[in-house]
């Protein structure tokens, strides 16, 4: 059983209000149209990002992820005004605008998405860790993704795989008990999803996900048997997400009753709890650092706000590895 201090539960209150304060800004940017497209929030899953972040050695290991992605780039060290600037379409932004929301990439943190297609960056989460076990690299990558995901072909191809090759990679299912607006009891036959990894007899375990600390123990341990090369472990991370599946989500398909029963697991309280119950910090204290952060997302909304679009020219920069662009030649000789 490992220590968590002081200092690491005053850091995870800090960084998780800061997920949940950049989120809420975001949302708000939605609203006003300053960010286009989809937009999903990660409000109740941040126990998640902060005991991964922990366990991990954020210099080498590796992180990918579906679209709800916000809060795993910032757990790496994005700039919440990098980020915010993404979301915005912005040329301050981590792709210069390009990627979005849904696409978040930082390869100068090991950010390799944000990901559309759903399950569809399964194999490419094995990709990343057969290149650090190919090049003898020591890093481990993370692979995240929605209980939605689990019900593709890619997953089971990918863990025949990385089984087979003992690949550095810890996938992790963000079980929020959705799908979009399908309820996990609809789509299953044993709810116990982490179960899939039996199949391959790849070590697999639940995790409770609204606690950082049984997330951190459950991730320490599962990075360092890739780390030290005895393959892949598959986490379901039980969890809640406490806003619609995307900002365009009415929630039909659950009460109000329900997500304020989830609530009260909500893991900032949890922390806040922790921190409180052991003396750590006073709740004026606590209050302080929550304004300050407030105050701070507030200047990144206002940062990305005002940021300027990126010149027309980067749509052909960043797509075309020809400088000539051929085809727009014969287009106009026709």
């Amino acid at each position: 059983m490992k220590e968590f201090s002081k200092e690491i539960y005053l850091k995870w209150f800090e960084d998780m209000t800061m997920w949940r304060r950049f989120e809420d800004k975001a949302r708000s940017l939605y609203l006003k149209d300053k960010i286009r497209g989809f937009l999903h929030l990660y409000n109740g899953q941040e126990a998640i990002a902060a005991g991964f972040t922990h366990a991990m050695d954020i210099t080498k290991d590796k992180i990918i992820t579906s679209y709800r992605c916000h809060a795993h780039a910032l757990a790496m060290g994005v700039d919440p005004k990098v980020a915010m600037s993404e979301l915005c379409g912005k040329a301050t932004g981590s792709s210069q605008g390009l990627g979005g929301s849904m696409h978040l990439f930082s390869r100068e943190h090991n950010v390799y998405g944000g990901h559309g297609i759903v399950g569809g960056h399964i194999p490419l989460g094995a990709g990343i860790a057969f290149a650090d076990k190919y090049f003898e690299r020591d890093g481990v990558t993370i692979c995240y993704m929605g209980d939605g995901a689990v019900r593709q072909g890619t997953l089971h191809e990918t863990f025949n795989m990385a089984m087979n090759w003992k690949l550095p990679v810890v996938f992790v299912c963000e079980n929020n008990q959705y799908a979009m607006g399908t309820s996990v009891e609809r789509t299953t036959n044993n709810l116990d999803i982490y179960q899939l990894g039996l199949g391959y007899e790849m070590p697999c375990a639940p995790v409770d996900a609204m606690n950082p600390e049984t997330v951190a123990e459950a991730a320490y341990e599962a990075i360092e048997r890739a780390r030290r090369g005895d393959g892949p472990t598959f986490l379901e991370a039980r969890t809640y997400r406490f806003r619609g599946h995307s900002m365009s989500d009415a929630e039909p398909y659950r009460t109000k009753e329900e997500v304020e029963e989830h609530k009260k697991e909500d893991p900032i309280l949890c922390v806040k709890h922790k921190i409180l119950s052991n003396n750590w910090a006073s709740v004026e204290e606590l209050d302080k650092i929550d304004k300050r952060i407030k105050d701070e997302m507030n200047e990144v909304g206002k940062f990305a706000e005002e940021a300027p679009y990126a010149d027309d020219d980067v749509l052909y920069k960043y797509i075309y590895s020809e400088p000539n662009y051929p085809f727009l030649d014969k287009l106009e000789n026709q």
